[in-house]
């Protein structure tokens, strides 16, 4: 064979072997990748994609593995190949990529080309139009998302999250299930009210889920065990981490169900002690939820500081405490700077959250003192409630002047209430006590104060819920 032929015979066989050598770790690549080895595969078709930039497979793959590694920008790049070229999985992939990167809105619509691609397969689509509404949802938080100020965060095992909150003994405390219940093992967590004879627990249920249950002290032992309804206690998902403020009915909890937008989302409900019943459940907005799972949140009354806890951008194993200022109102983020409304929805970083010039520092040390109870007295002339977190004890509280007006009429009201039942008190005590004659005289005079306190009553409620209305719309406008 002369001197080209040997060349080209050997360029041939180099080639040849190469394909060989390639096409077996495509192979063993697509193995690694259907087994879930993704770090394992992902070095292959990242060099596939070098050779290939415009491969739709290698694209979709190489970007799945980065998806799964945790480099969701090198992900996008690379799935976003994929979607241009039709692959069908990267569609969903991105779909999550964006959720998990507040991009709700792009997420609603991949999802919703991946619902049209499996309906004309005539694939089961429920589960991806359950995450569709999930991203619209989510993407109506972001865009009210609110304007709390988070203080603090520490990041801890999730085994052991519950040593990082230190609540005030005025605000009751909370213990894991299994050394409230000894001997068992659920995981989750035991609320006991600041009296010491209530407590609020999430455990296994007969159909395996996460239920919330209460029971109450019996004497000396706890008894009188009650599943809480299912309003606010699904039974097709799990409900776990309950709170409850020391008005002893506003309840906060964590669900899986009612429409959460990923893993565990946080809620509040209110029990109704004439009828006997809970409220529907209110989902918190952002930032407290997100497309993780964002549970155990506690508010500190006698510290005036929030904790919750959530997984969100965190390792297996690990979850992140964030400590917050709870607000009296909702407040919304305003503008249309969608990023800042992403850098507030998600917390990263949470410096973003702070007021210009604040300085937290005492806040945060005093989250972490344990304040005995009885440390922590209320000086308080009547209980104006105002909300779930806002209660005013004294005029000089009060902000809005139309309030301030309406609620001294119902204070003097209710003193005029208070005189009218002493006096009525002592005549019928005289009356009871008095003879025929004494009894005529006394009867025209009870009948009177009994008309008038009848008058009285029906008046406070009404004037209250006016400086209640008038207090709520004073503090959205200046606050």
């Amino acid at each position: 064979m002369n001197p080209l032929g040997k060349k080209l015979f050997f360029t041939i066989g180099i080639l040849l072997l190469s394909f060989s050598i390639q096409a077996q770790t495509l192979d063993q690549a697509k193995k690694l990748y259907s087994e879930g080895q993704y770090e394992e595969a992902k070095p292959v078709f990242e060099r596939l994609v070098k050779q290939a930039p415009s491969n739709s497979s290698y694209n979709h793959w190489y970007g799945v593995c980065c998806y799964e590694t945790g480099d969701l920008e090198t992900a996008a790049k690379h799935l976003q190949v994929g979607v241009k070229r039709k692959v069908q999985e990267s569609f969903r992939y991105l779909a999550q990529l964006y959720m998990q990167s507040y991009r709700f809105e792009e997420a609603a619509e991949l999802y919703e080309e991946y619902i049209n691609i499996l309906a004309k397969k005539k694939e089961n689509t429920e589960v991806f139009e359950e995450r569709m509404q999930a991203a619209e949802t989510a993407q109506r938080m972001l865009d009210r998302v609110e304007a709390v100020q988070v203080i603090d965060s520490v990041i801890v095992n999730k085994d052991n999250f519950l040593s990082a909150y230190i609540l005030s003994e005025e605000s009751g405390s909370i213990l894991p299930y299994n050394e409230f219940f000894l001997g068992g093992n659920t995981a989750s967590t035991v609320y006991i009210n600041q009296k010491g004879d209530k407590i609020y627990y999430g455990q296994l249920a007969e159909n395996g889920r996460y239920s919330l249950f209460t029971q109450s002290k019996l004497l000396e032992d706890w008894g009188d065990e009650n599943q809480l309804p299912a309003n606010i206690n699904p039974t097709e998902e799990d409900n776990n981490f309950p709170f409850v403020l020391t008005d002893g009915v506003t309840i906060y909890y964590a669900s899986k169900g009612n429409g959460t937008i990923g893993g565990y989302d946080l809620f509040v409900t209110r029990y109704n002690t004439n009828s006997d019943t809970y409220l529907a459940p209110e989902q918190l907005g952002m930032p407290f939820n997100s497309p993780f799972n964002d549970y155990m949140i506690v508010f500190d009354e006698a510290k005036n500081l929030g904790w919750f806890a959530s997984d969100r951008f965190q390792p297996e194993g690990k979850v992140c405490l964030y400590l917050f200022i709870p607000n009296d109102f909702p407040i919304r983020v305003e503008g249309d700077d969608i990023e800042m409304k992403r850098q507030r929805a998600s917390l990263v970083p949470i410096s973003s959250t702070w007021r210009a010039g604040a300085d937290y520092q005492d806040l945060v040390e005093l989250a972490y003192q344990e304040i005995p109870y009885g440390d922590f007295q209320i000086d308080k002339d009547f209980e104006f409630v105002i909300s779930n977190q806002v209660v005013y004890y004294k005029m000089d509280e009060i902000q809005s002047p139309e309030a301030h007006n309406h609620y001294s009429k119902v204070v003097d009201l209710n003193r005029q209430i208070k005189e009218v039942e002493e006096q009525l008190e002592q005549l019928r005590h005289s009356y009871i006590e008095g003879n025929r004659a004494q009894k005529d005289q006394l009867k025209p005079a009870i009948l009177q104060a009994e008309e008038k306190l009848n008058q009285l009553l029906v008046q406070p409620d009404e004037i209250e819920k006016k400086a209640r209305n008038a207090e709520i719309s004073y503090l959205r406008k200046n606050r």
